[in-house]
């Protein structure tokens, strides 16, 4: 909650969302860099939008940032390429409309947005230019493309919010998803699981050559590359680096306003939310507020009320702890009073935009300059990461030059530059190299390069940089039946599993739709007991293979009502409705009430965005203002095939 009445709009805190965690924790920033700068390689370009083109390298980037965060396995990275190009095309779609709507994003909301962003990165929160400049270089953007990345994400957060204004739920939804969620019952069911009758599958070599023979379009080697892999490796430069005392006083004389501490309050507050409530409702939170304060001037212990009237989720359980707070961190009105405020001195009940505040400030902290000897530890670190991170840098960036102009000293390069070498020969893709492992960074630069020539500079992880120069490149060929009997094999058994399988699930999808609704009847067909499940909810699973929704026809029915046969998670299925337990209304709560109607207005807002810039893009893409290029599109999926 302490977010929530921050200086922030609803820009901010979408934005916040979006890229704090990617600052923060990558090396590589996954947003859209450089938006808006012209390109000039036309076969390098997989889209367009109002002129704006979506490079390769874009969606490189994109895809290599979601593989770091673990959002999509490597394996997958080719059925993910147009899904990510289509995304981005939404995004530059809604920058394109919201500049053709007159919408911009003026320098203070800018300034502000990226000090919310930054906050952490920096001590107490104080960003000078420096500092700022090297932390986007250390996460391999300049100011230039990370402030354009903000601005544009701004951009569409206003489009976004004018098509999302005026979304309603209305109470008889409320009360169909309290039902929804809370309603229990009870099924009885036959379970049947095709897989289980299937014996041992055997394949002859006589057969697995004749399926080879007639699929053998199927079987071909990919292309393979050979290349030098050098490495800047961050603890092997950082083990040569060391910072002297001299270098630390030099650095802490010439930034000392970077370790002046602001005046500063350690706050805790209890707060009774107005937002969002009716206006008739105003007056009672005010006297539930002013009623707490009697309390507290009691004698009432601070934190236990704070836990349990306070309606800030990110206060609360902690006792109304908001930590350490500057000036221009909360609303004015808020700040006034925390700061005017003594240590353990209760404050009167204090309105602002988000309800009624009752603020207790335990500690307090003027303005200072932190000491030489207070910041040298960190000090350190930091000057070392930096001079770390520009010998990286520039050691891989000269080598790549000497290695061009002479392949056959890549020994020799290496350890002038005090780098990592690996020799990697005729490597497919998804395969593991040396060193690295399956690196996806490394699969897409190297793919992307011809032979006797070098990649650029790229990420290989958070601590390392390479470059690789690629040596030979051997072209895709038709396999012969030796290099890939095992794999025909594979194919073969499983096809010939699957194809009993499907039999199976057809047979006894047939007789149990035989039984109608005797399940004692479909049992004994399909050789299987009838189960009983205990009380479930809708997210509950009967037999472990199919959730309750999946039998939301027969939920509003009377007891008795049967369903199936479903096929799910590999079984056949057949329920039989024994028992409900309809949740009492009288039971929903103010504060589950609150929460379903917040999760049914982000269910309708996301159906309504969704619609909205599907409708955005078929426009644009009728008035020519967006271009897809399937190739291009085609030979990016086909770099990550593995």
């Amino acid at each position: 909650m302490f977010d929530l009445f921050h200086r922030r709009d609803k820009a901010v805190r979408y934005i916040l969302t979006v890229l704090l965690g990617l600052v923060a924790i990558s090396m590589v920033i996954t947003l859209i860099p450089g938006y808006g700068t012209p390109r000039a390689a036309s076969d390098n370009i997989v889209a367009e939008v109002g002129g704006d083109a979506i490079t390769t390298q874009e969606v490189q980037s994109q895809l290599q940032g979601a593989v770091r965060n673990r959002q999509i396995p490597s394996e997958m990275l080719q059925f993910y390429v147009p899904q990510y190009i289509d995304q981005m095309i939404r995004e530059r779609a809604l920058a394109y409309q919201a500049k053709r709507m007159g919408f911009d994003v003026t320098d203070t909301e800018l300034a502000s947005a990226i000090r919310s962003l930054l906050y952490n990165q920096f001590p107490n929160g104080q960003i000078d230019r420096v500092s700022y400049q090297r932390f986007l270089a250390e996460n391999n953007m300049t100011i230039e493309q990370f402030e354009a990345n903000v601005r544009k994400n701004l951009l569409l957060l206003k489009v976004q919010n004018l098509a999302l204004e005026g979304v309603i739920v209305t109470p008889e939804e409320v009360i169909a998803e309290y039902h929804r969620r809370n309603d229990k019952f009870k099924f009885e069911y036959v379970l049947y699981t095709p897989a289980n009758s299937v014996g041992n599958v055997s394949v002859s070599p006589e057969e697995a050559r004749a399926y080879f023979d007639k699929n053998r379009g199927m079987y071909k080697t990919p292309e393979r590359r050979s290349f030098y892999l050098l490495i800047a490796d961050e603890a092997k430069v950082g083990a040569t680096v060391q910072v002297s005392d001299a270098d630390l006083l030099k650095a802490y004389s010439a930034n000392q306003e970077r370790y002046r501490t602001p005046e500063r309050v350690r706050a805790r507050h209890i707060l009774i939310k107005t937002m969002d409530k009716p206006k008739e409702e105003q007056d009672k939170l005010a006297a539930k507020a002013g009623d707490i304060l009697k309390q507290l001037r009691g004698g009432a212990d601070f934190a236990e009320l704070a836990k349990k009237y306070s309606e800030d989720p990110g206060s609360a359980q902690k006792g109304g702890d908001l930590d350490w707070v500057t000036r221009g961190q909360t609303v004015k009105e808020f700040e006034d009073v925390a700061f005017s405020l003594k240590p353990k001195e209760l404050s009167n009940v204090v309105k602002t935009a988000y309800g009624y505040h009752i603020i207790q400030v335990t500690e307090k902290e003027p303005a200072k300059v932190k000491q030489f000897d207070e910041v040298k530890a960190s000090l350190a670190a930091e000057l070392k990461k930096q001079t770390v991170y520009d010998q990286m840098q520039n050691g891989i960036e000269q080598a790549r030059n000497e290695i061009i102009k002479n392949p056959q000293a890549a020994q020799q390069i290496a350890d002038k530059y005090n780098l990592i070498l690996v020799k990697a020969d005729k490597v497919g893709p998804g395969e593991s190299v040396a060193e690295v492992g399956t690196n996806t960074e490394l699969q897409a630069n190297v793919t992307s390069t011809r032979a006797n020539d070098a990649t650029q500079v790229f990420q290989l992880s958070p601590t390392r940089l390479g470059v690789a120069y690629v040596t030979a490149v051997e072209a895709p060929r038709q396999a012969e039946f030796s290099e890939v009997e095992k794999t025909v094999v594979a194919q073969l058994t499983a096809s010939k599993r699957n194809e009993i399988i499907q039999q199976n699930t057809q047979k006894a999808t047939e007789k149990l739709r035989a039984a109608g609704g005797d399940l004692n009847a479909a049992g004994k067909a399909v050789g299987a007991d009838v189960k009983t499940s205990e009380f479930l909810d809708s997210k509950g699973m009967v037999g472990g293979t199919a959730a309750v929704s999946s039998f939301a026809e027969i939920l509003s029915k009377p007891v008795g009502a049967t369903f199936g046969p479903l096929t799910a998670g590999g079984n056949v299925l057949m329920v039989k409705l024994v028992d409900k337990q309809v949740a009492d209304e009288k039971n929903l709560s103010a504060q589950e009430r609150e929460s379903i109607l917040s999760g049914l207005k982000r269910d309708k807002a996301s159906e309504r965005r969704d619609l909205f810039e599907d409708g955005l893009v078929a426009t644009l893409t009728k008035e020519g203002k967006i271009k897809k290029y399937p190739e291009a599109i085609r030979r990016l999926g086909n770099a990550y095939k593995g």
